[in-house]
């Protein structure tokens, strides 16, 4: 046998991760959110705009993908929304980023800032650079300011005189700063990092911000329900946000408040028993025999967006359970709204633009009803 024969036969028999161990990289699919709309949506006020055919670092390039972290980054600590952290800036746009540190547009939404802080502990972890670990510690002071005394977020912080102060569910925002922090509670290794007094006082941010959701779930009728987008940063009952999204029972954000509170473990009396009544209300308001389907239609050009297509909703005996994204407070009913703030009960009733244009359905609550069989079997 040749030496090089005998080498491959070696190498065979030694751990796949001593052959070939995986270069760090960071996944991009925590900010798809914020890339989709730098690319898809050109706003006067980003500080810079994409250019045409602007290049994108891989996931493995982690030191290119920190600076521009880093970049954004404001002077506060946290981060604004759409921007690409994959791209490969110019130095004209490096430097009109540069230029606007101390601007204060910085918000959780659209997966930003906890997205960023995760990432840099990826970065920190591989590199041993400080400077991403002082990013990510400015980060996580930014979240603890940000926090209400209740234990919720808004989704901008300073906080503004609008919606975005209340309380917000909607796109994920608290249960991600949530998961941030459980993470971090559960000594995930790649947050080694956090020194002890930060680390305690992350743990009662966590501690208040489950308070806060067993807290806001909705009791109507005397039962427990699931949580609207927003709450009232007063009062924590349900809160308008935009003019199309009403006070109500919103099963999207509903859906993801749950699985995260599934994957808590050894979860209290209080925990489990918001479970257990999501679910049932998952059940009462599931919608059967209904699909969703988007149809060809002439261009509609209107100030907010322009649509090719419109939807309808058509009986379907074959079609999988689905769900409206809003449910009227008190009645139940599927609810909709045209941005006039009308109310309406039926999809077709929903002005063409927003009926094309907003997620007014969701499947979301069968990811719940999937997985409640396996943590009711753990838990009881």
């Amino acid at each position: 046998m040749r030496p090089f024969s005998i080498t491959i036969c070696l190498l065979a028999l030694l751990p796949a991760t001593l052959v070939a161990q995986q270069p760090p990289r960071i996944d991009p699919q925590p900010f798809a959110d914020n890339s989709g709309h730098w690319y898809g949506i050109f706003d006067k006020h980003n500080i810079v705009n994409p250019l045409p055919g602007q290049p994108r670092y891989q996931p493995t390039d982690i030191k290119n993908i920190g600076d521009n972290i880093l970049l954004f980054q404001k002077n506060n600590g946290g981060w604004p929304k759409n921007y690409d952290i994959f791209a490969i800036l110019t130095e004209a746009q490096k430097d009109s980023v540069q230029k606007a540190k101390d601007a204060t547009n910085t918000t959780f939404d659209n997966g930003s800032t906890y997205t960023q802080i995760a990432a840099l502990a990826t970065i920190y972890a591989a590199t041993k650079e400080n400077r991403y670990r002082s990013a990510a510690e400015k980060g996580l002071d930014f979240i603890l300011r940000a926090q209400y005394a209740n234990g919720g977020w808004p989704q901008y912080y300073p906080l503004e005189d609008n919606y975005s102060r209340h309380i917000t569910f909607n796109d994920g925002v608290f249960e991600g700063i949530m998961r941030l922090l459980k993470d971090i509670k559960d000594k995930k290794p790649e947050y080694d990092f956090i020194k002890e007094d930060q680390r305690q006082q992350l743990a009662k941010a966590y501690d208040k911000g489950l308070d806060c959701i067993i807290k806001t779930q909705i009791v109507d009728g005397g039962k427990p329900t699931a949580w609207c987008q927003q709450h009232d940063e007063v009062t924590l009952q349900p809160a308008w946000a935009r003019k199309f999204e009403p006070p109500s029972i919103c099963n999207g954000e509903s859906a993801g408040i749950v699985i995260f509170l599934m994957d808590i473990d050894h979860p209290d009396k209080k925990i489990i028993a918001a479970i257990e009544n999501a679910v049932a209300w998952f059940r009462e308001s599931t919608i059967y025999n209904t699909r969703i389907r988007r149809v060809s239609a002439p261009r509609f050009v209107t100030p907010f967006r322009v649509s090719t297509s419109d939807r309808i909703a058509v009986v379907d005996s074959a079609a999988p359970p689905i769900w409206t994204r809003y449910y009227e407070l008190r009645t139940h009913r599927p609810l909709f709204c045209n941005r006039d703030s009308k109310v309406v009960y039926s999809l077709a009733e929903v002005d063409r633009e927003r009926r094309d244009g907003y997620g007014w359905y969701t499947y979301a609550p069968q990811r719940v009803l999937d997985r409640y069989p396996a943590w009711r079997q753990k838990i009881y």
